[in-house]
């Protein structure tokens, strides 16, 4: 596929308010499925706009009409993958504070899901390019910043004992070691190993508490 820069947009910036209405946000669904299946299967530099036109079979000026720029390509598809793994997240870190085995099922829960390949080789391009764009690191930002929160939130009803500086630094130490376990887990870095996967459920939920 072709690296080179992208044309103008034909299209004027205002042109998704357009696309409204249950056909226009199913046709802009299945663009931003597109989009996706090309970051997953291709990665950030062959990531243009022709190449998911052409993955989604329809003209450059189709893609165009719903996401004027590759930016904004790019911030519509981010937002909705971390969307739906906040939507993942919040119910888990939600639990009231005396649900038997609430801390587990996070844990479990969220190690569950770096068992999904094509969502950790989704994340990983993303984090790949939050390291070369400040908008797309400035939304993944939001979106830790965010699961830092609930994760303290959560903290906050199980142990009111506990100091909110504590709580936070649990928090962020607990959000550091689950992510970065996706990267071996998956087998993007490492291979899972059973005895250090105990090891890694021991340390999570030591971090939430008994």
């Amino acid at each position: 596929m072709s690296t080179a820069p992208d044309p103008a947009p034909t299209a004027p910036s205002a042109a998704p308010a357009r696309a409204r209405g249950r056909k226009g946000a199913e046709r802009r669904e299945a663009l931003l499925d597109a989009a996706e299946e090309v970051l997953v299967a291709e990665g950030g530099p062959e990531w243009t706009m022709r190449a998911v036109a052409a993955a989604a079979g329809v003209r450059l000026g189709h893609l165009q009409y719903y996401f004027p720029t590759h930016a904004e390509l790019v911030a519509a598809v981010l937002e909705r993958v971390l969307r739906r793994s906040a939507e993942r997240l919040a119910p888990l870190l939600a639990a009231d504070d005396d649900t038997p085995g609430a801390a587990s099922g996070v844990v479990t829960t969220l190690l569950a899901e770096q068992e999904d390949a094509r969502l950790m080789r989704l994340f990983v391009e993303v984090w790949a390019l939050a390291a070369r764009d400040t908008t797309v690191a400035a939304a993944v930002r939001r979106f830790y910043g965010d699961y830092r929160t609930q994760v303290t939130a959560f903290l906050a009803r199980r142990h009111p004992d506990l100091p909110e500086e504590e709580r936070r630094a649990r928090a962020g130490v607990f959000v550091m070691l689950v992510e970065g376990a996706s990267l071996f887990r998956s087998g993007v870095a490492g291979e899972r190993d059973p005895a250090t996967d105990e090891a890694l459920v021991r340390t999570a939920l030591a971090l939430l508490g008994p």
